[in-house]
């Protein structure tokens, strides 16, 4: 994979930071939950909910999801199958 951990990206073909993904799946660990969580997140960034993490460099609101997730200022909760 040309030395990226894993060619995450989002429907608009955004590439997220690698760095942020590694530190992401080790708060939620099924890759699959992750994506979920990151798309309905950055829905709501795009609808103008303001980011809960602050950074020095302009971040994707992809990359702000992630940082939230890492950050532990969103999460998710499974539901009962």
């Amino acid at each position: 994979m040309s030395g990226h951990f894993w060619p995450f990206r989002i429907r608009n073909n955004t590439v997220m930071r690698d760095d942020y993904i590694k530190q992401a799946l080790g708060k939620i660990m099924d890759p699959n939950i992750l994506i979920n969580v990151v798309s309905r997140r950055v829905k709501q960034l795009k609808r103008g909910n303001r980011p809960l993490v602050e950074s020095l460099e302009k971040l994707s609101p992809e990359d702000i999801a992630l940082r939230e997730i890492i950050e532990e200022k969103i999460s998710f909760e499974a539901g009962e199958n």
